[in-house]
């Protein structure tokens, strides 16, 4: 599978890439394509040395787009809206946002769009063809690039296609040990974002690190 990931070489994107470049055709996407180019290099180099073939290009975020059949948006919420309108190409594809719009004061709290969620906000800005699927959303950023810590978390997977939802939730499967749980259409976003901030607070105030969920 083809797989882009529009800021490709943030934390959560570039862990992504680690993690599924062994199985799938990954596109590092980013404003900046040769740091694209260095970020893939750098990755091909260190999964190499663990006997681990990737393969993986570095593109830009519009070259991600053209090129997968599945579009990662890791995006920082507050720059979500200005990035998604400098692209086109999104009909007919699945597209995957673990995006959060969360707010920080003295803690942490949830700051959704007017439209509820940042995935329903994704649905408003792109195609009526395209594919929104929510996952990823509640997975700490420092867990993902250091491949030998353990992704033992639930992952949440909401959307209105039931065949792009199944495919992601097999996605998820592959990574790690993480587990995938069908929590409904894309109504559900707002409560899947929340919990993001939630356990943030969690880990602020019990002196925690990364925390996660996991359903039994």
């Amino acid at each position: 599978m083809k797989i882009g990931i529009i800021g490709g070489t943030g934390d959560i994107g570039e862990g992504l890439a680690h993690r599924l470049s062994h199985n799938h055709e990954i596109y590092i996407g980013s404003r900046d394509k040769d740091k694209a180019c260095e970020t893939s290099e750098c990755m091909i180099k260190a999964l190499s040395e663990r006997g681990i073939s990737a393969r993986c290009s570095g593109v830009t975020n519009q070259e991600a787009v053209d090129l997968g059949d599945i579009v990662v948006l890791s995006i920082n919420y507050k720059h979500l809206e200005s990035t998604i309108s400098s692209l086109s190409g999104f009909e007919d594809k699945i597209i995957i946002t673990p995006v959060n719009p969360i707010g920080k004061s003295d803690h942490f709290f949830y700051d959704p769009p007017v439209e509820g969620s940042a995935a329903l906000a994704i649905k408003r800005m792109l195609p009526e063809s395209a594919k929104i699927v929510a996952a990823f959303n509640n997975i700490s950023a420092q867990k993902w690039k250091n491949l030998d810590e353990r992704l033992d978390y639930s992952v949440a997977v909401c959307g209105d296609d039931p065949s792009a939802k199944k495919i992601v939730i097999d996605l998820v499967q592959e990574v790690s040990e993480l587990r995938a749980y069908d929590a409904g259409p894309l109504d559900v976003s707002p409560i899947i974002e929340s919990i993001t901030p939630l356990i943030l607070n969690i880990a602020k105030f019990n002196n925690m690190k990364d925390v996660g969920i996991k359903f039994y």
